[in-house]
């Protein structure tokens, strides 16, 4: 918790909930990776844990998801991988030589992904739609 507390202090555009949420999901991508996988279990990439990250939240939150992670001053994935770095210089997390915050730029959109499917269509019977 004295890293994260750190790391908030350092960079205070992602509430800590985030970085304690971004753990979260990198377990449950393993997991995920684990059940698929045969063998060894390999490096995650940053479009691996942005995809687990996605899953996660929706699992997680439901509708609320665009409005948790926006709360947490997450906004797009670029966002994920700010923090996935923060952890890494704290040495909270490993890399490898290959992985760069660049990983994970817009690798999906934030209200596309957890608001859109949210949003209610109007029906075809809706008086109100005509």
């Amino acid at each position: 918790m004295n890293a994260l507390y750190a790391i908030t202090q350092a960079d205070p555009r992602y509430d800590m909930e985030a970085y304690l949420f971004l753990r979260e999901a990198l377990e449950f991508t393993v997991r995920k990776m684990k059940k698929t996988t045969h063998g060894p279990l390999r490096h995650v990439t940053g479009a691996e844990l942005a995809e687990g990250f996605r899953e996660y939240a929706i699992e997680q939150f439901g509708p609320l998801t665009y409005a948790v992670l926006t709360t947490w001053g997450l906004a797009c994935t670029a966002d994920i991988g700010a923090i996935v770095f923060n952890l890494v210089e704290a040495g909270e997390l490993g890399k490898t030589d290959q992985d760069k915050p660049e990983d994970f730029n817009n690798l999906y959109d934030f209200h596309e992904t957890f608001r859109k499917p949210f949003i209610p269509s109007k029906s075809k019977e809706d008086p109100s739609n005509e």
